[in-house]
């Protein structure tokens, strides 16, 4: 039913497509250019078949046109970031202008048309430099070269004057959402006007909502521009004079006018609720009648290969096989990866997967029919012992009622299935009765985001440990709470320290629990982040006494205790068969664990020598070695401490998360960097478990399925229950109707962005970042150049303190050229930042020249990151 669906909507894609984007209109108002899947395409501004001027994999849109109407520039992400390219507006090659990693966006031709203008975060002026830095615009010559900054002040979508002694542009104050609609803030953007002979700034709008994407009119004292002075994104109009009265030109309703172009005729271009329109001056909007008849270059199903990308996982109880997740799906393979079962096959998400203790049922979540519901997927003929062999298996709902249910596991007896109710009530089924109870009420958490709520079962299955807030949510600190299995009472603090404690795991057969906290950490008081340190806190004396025993006495305590163990089994060898009988029995019979809760909160002990930050922590079977995961430097590594001795070490570098430990002790499992990742307790030596498999993916219903999901989200989880009064079910159907238009991460992000837009609320929106595998990246020197300098090389107006160039041996100073990177010849008409591509720390010889002392000398100097040059800009 799903295939056939997709299949009516590509017929209709064709008919009359939608979520056409970026429409650009020539100078002679004949022609449009817009951007449709990823391609740009050419149509009569009235109406027809639009023709592809580009058939690229990769995503170009933003098309400019040339004044004569000879070119377009758009931007493409051919090399892993947008760059400018420009091409005949025909069709034809297109051609490489710019080459930096930030993504460039061309705004306009020089009037001459030999020069495209376009923003790029690149670089500030030394005098204006400020954190965080956005967007400057540049401009680089059509024939290829370097690009020179025309104006350092966050410009977007930038336009000449006819003459090109004017500027007008849109300016960009802040971190928000560029889709944010109805928002009325010190960031909103507002329209200026750059003399360019004068190098004088006047802001021309004073609304405190947005004004943006500017464009001059017939006569250069008036200007177009995009308001949402009346509600919603319109077109105004309006002289240059700061006292003029601006104009409503455009009334639409719901949705917002993008993407203004103009012209020369005077005729307008704009888009609308995914399609194109244009306005003769004094008339009314009229539709732009498209069809696009092309076929779609990409397959909407494709195969690929499961092994990298897990999310997460869980070892079977026999150790022979793992269920992993990957791309929302659950598989199971054998212990070497060598055969994998996939377990669900949906469109929808499923994650939180586990094992059953006799290994023989794995039991997850699913996101299906607008829920979260808990599932269980078992092996159902009684000769196939395991998952990834299995010819049949069974699935069935565990926990699927109106309400969101997820992250369920088992009891250690097999007998029932913990799970959270919407998202922070943790509930128990009774596999047997089929009877679910509360018991830990949801007035005890707060959810942020799904995921952040921790809890794990006694070995004995009738407790279990829980993030809790006490005091029924009233006090907002994390605390670690005893709960009951049966719900009848009220959870122990255990832990009572005012700070951040979670994450409580039993070990050591319940004899205590290990949990973390930043009590003794840096503190997270300004939201960067803090650091904390593993516990410990034994639930009785006899156990605590025995973790502190020394090295010496712990010895002495083993010697004895070997020896009455073979008295014990000498005694029993008169009577083989009981002793079998007898040992069967204690294999099958769990002890109620002991729980000694007076005196609970002086038998705890800090187990990490040192703070950091930690994802995750285990102690070996024994009790006796602590292995955690933690990160000091750039990732997250495998530490291991012997307890009694606090020697600590490092057992493997970038190991990742998500750690378990095999039952024999012998192996710790995690995920790194999308591998499961076998690594040895003894030794640290690491070997990825490499996954033999493959799947289907239906990229349209897996794109449909994430846009139900975070519309739900928004349903369930925004702050304010009347969503700001957005009629929220409206626009569910209206930005729906689009998604068999789109066949790429970019437009699926935009138009998600667009939707959350809706909601006039910070911190929402969608984004896409593409792998970053052997791609363009920019590497920086630490310094600001002088923009005023036309020679050849690079003029350093300023070296940034604790950059490359800032150490007692470095020669190069404020107003050195360096004129040679790599022995290349930095040359005025080439774009130098090819020279740094991919070279941050890399030994890179620079050779430079002192107008100073008239002499010229070279140093060799590891570039760094942009990341690490933003850091150096902000403690400037």
């Amino acid at each position: 039913m799903m295939s056939i669906l997709w299949m009516s909507w590509s017929t209709t894609a064709q008919e009359s497509p939608l979520w056409m984007r970026y429409p650009s209109i020539s100078p002679d108002g004949q022609t449009i250019v817009f951007s449709y899947k990823g391609d740009l395409y050419r149509v009569p501004a009235a109406g027809g078949a639009a023709m592809p001027l580009t058939l690229h994999e990769a995503h170009d849109f933003m098309p400019v046109w040339s004044h004569d109407g000879r070119q377009i520039a758009f931007a493409s992400d051919r090399y892993g970031n947008f760059d400018v390219f420009v091409m005949p507006a025909t069709g034809g090659e297109a051609k490489r202008l710019t080459y930096h990693s930030a993504g460039d966006m061309p705004c306009d031709f020089s009037p001459d048309n030999q020069r495209v203008i376009f923003t790029a975060n690149r670089r500030y002026t030394a005098e204006n430099a400020q954190f965080p830095r956005f967007s400057q615009l540049y401009s680089v010559p059509l024939a290829g070269g370097n690009a020179t900054m025309v104006m350092d002040n966050q410009a977007e979508y930038a336009r000449y004057n006819a003459n090109g002694t004017k500027i007008i542009y849109h300016d960009w104050k802040g971190y928000e959402d560029h889709w944010r609609k109805h928002h009325t803030s010190s960031v909103t953007r507002d329209i200026w006007i750059y003399d360019v002979p004068a190098q004088k700034y006047t802001q021309l709008s004073t609304f405190n909502g947005e004004d943006r994407n500017p464009v001059f009119g017939q006569t250069e004292n008036e200007i177009y521009y995009l308001s949402e002075a009346s509600g919603t994104f319109n077109i105004w109009k309006r002289t240059l004079d700061a006292r003029a009265q601006p104009v409503q030109v455009t009334t639409f309703d719901k949705h917002p006018v993008r993407f203004l172009s103009k012209a020369g005729t005077g005729k307008l271009c704009f888009g609308w609720n995914g399609e194109i329109y244009t306005l003769e001056a004094g008339g009314q909007p009229k539709k732009v009648a498209i069809q696009v008849n092309t076929d779609g270059r990409l397959n909407t199903e494709k195969i690929m290969s499961i092994n990298g990308g897990a999310t997460e996982f869980s070892l079977a109880p026999s150790g022979k096989e793992i269920a992993f997740v990957f791309r929302g799906e659950v598989f199971v393979t054998s212990a070497d990866g060598s055969v994998t079962k996939r377990i669900t096959n949906t469109p929808e998400q499923e994650r939180s997967v586990s094992f059953s203790p006799d290994g023989r049922s794995v039991v997850y979540a699913g996101e299906r029919n607008n829920n979260w519901n808990v599932y269980q997927s078992s092996i159902v003929r009684k000769e196939e012992p395991y998952f990834y062999a299995a010819t049949v298996l069974k699935e069935e709902a565990l926990a699927a009622t109106d309400k969101e249910e997820f992250q369920p596991r088992y009891s250690p007896d097999g007998k029932e299935v913990a799970y959270l109710e919407e998202r922070t009530t943790l509930r128990v089924l009774n596999l047997a009765s089929k009877t679910h109870r509360t018991v830990l009420p949801g007035t005890y958490n707060y959810s942020y985001a799904d995921g952040d709520q921790y809890y794990s079962w006694s070995p004995d299955s009738k407790w279990l440990l829980a993030d809790f807030i006490p005091k029924g949510g009233q006090v907002f600190v994390g605390e670690i709470g005893l709960v009951n299995a049966d719900g009848k009472s009220e959870p122990v603090n255990l832990t009572l320290s005012g700070y951040s404690d979670n994450t409580a795991k039993w070990m050591m057969e319940g004899k205590m629990m290990l949990w973390f906290s930043d009590r003794d950490g840096m503190k997270n008081h300004g939201s960067w982040g803090g650091e904390s340190d593993v516990y410990g806190m034994f639930f009785t004396q006899a156990a605590f006494d025995r973790f502190k025993l020394s090295k010496e006495d712990f010895a002495l305590v083993k010697e004895q205790e070997e020896k009455d163990k073979k008295e014990e089994e000498k005694s029993k060898e008169d009577d083989k068969k009981d002793k079998t009988d007898k040992k069967d029995d204690a294999k099958k019979e769990v002890k109620p664990i002991e729980l000694e809760l007076a005196g609970i909160e002086n038998r705890k002990a800090r187990l990490t020598i040192h703070s950091s930050r930690l994802s995750d922590a285990v102690l070996s079977k024994d009790g006796e070695k602590l292995f955690y995961l933690a990160q000091f430097e750039k990732t997250s590594d495998l530490w291991v401490t012997e307890l009694r001795t606090k020697e600590t070490k490092l057992l493997c570098k970038d190991a990742g998360s998500g750690m378990e430990i095999s039952e024999d002790g012998k192996y710790i499992f995690v995920i790194s960097n999308g591998n499961i990742v076998k690594i040895e307790t003894e030794g640290g030596k690491r070997e990825n478990v490499n996954i033999t498999g493959e799947m289907n993916l239906n990229y349209l219903a897996e794109k449909a399925y994430i846009f139900d999901h975070a519309w739900r989200q928004v349903v369930k989880k925004f702050y304010v229950t009347d969503l700001h009064g957005v009629d929220w079910n409206f626009y569910y159907q209206e930005y729906k109707r689009f998604l068999p238009f789109i066949n790429n991460n970019y437009d699926f992000a935009e138009m998600m962005s667009e939707m959350l837009g809706e909601l006039n609320a910070s911190h929402t929106g969608c984004r896409f970042s593409p792998p970053q595998v052997n791609t363009d990246a920019t590497a920086y020197l630490g310094i600001f150049l002088d923009e005023t300098y036309t020679g050849n090389g690079l003029k350093i107006a300023e070296i940034i303190a604790k950059g490359p160039f800032d150490n007692a041996k470095s020669n190069v100073k404020a107003g050195c050229i360096i004129e040679k990177i790599d022995d290349v010849t930095v040359r005025n008409d080439q774009d130098f930042y090819q020279l740094l591509n991919r070279k941050s720390g890399q030994l890179t010889l620079l050779s430079v020249f002192d107008p100073k002392t008239n002499k010229r000398f070279e140093e060799a100097v590891k570039p760094i990151t942009r990341g690490e040059e933003n850091e150096l800009i902000y403690q400037r």
